[in-house]
């Protein structure tokens, strides 16, 4: 599959799972709506897809979370897949993604040191 095609796929697997997530009709009740899909990466061969989550939740709220979608992927691959025209449809499995809080945490962090150099002069 050419780069661009992947790349398109990549990003509507993103946004189907995520308005699955929003609407609620995953019924794990460890999955809610503060679950975000960062980016889903699907292999060459389109037999497996990683789905990178993440939440401002706590890291256990969210690894629950994790735990349920990794526990209804069957269900999201089989509604996303009456959607999509693809030949096979990618096996999913989600993955806790901690860039996003690292992110913040950094940010943090450069505010506090430019607060500090602020004061010194």
């Amino acid at each position: 599959m050419g780069l661009y095609r992947l790349q398109r796929l990549n990003d509507q697997l993103r946004d189907e799972i995520s308005h699955l997530i929003l609407r609620g009709d995953v019924k794990d009740p460890r999955v809610n709506s503060f679950i975000s899909i960062n980016r889903v990466e699907v292999t060459n061969d389109l037999a497996y897809a990683k789905v990178y989550v993440s939440s401002f939740l706590s890291d256990s709220d969210l690894r629950k979370g994790v735990a349920g979608l990794n526990s209804a992927a069957g269900f999201i691959q089989s509604s996303i897949a009456k959607k999509l025209t693809i030949r096979q449809f990618p096996k999913l499995q989600f993955i806790v993604d901690e860039g996003m809080k690292e992110g913040f945490k950094m940010v943090q962090k450069l505010n506090e040191l430019e607060k500090e150099s602020n004061k010194e002069k």
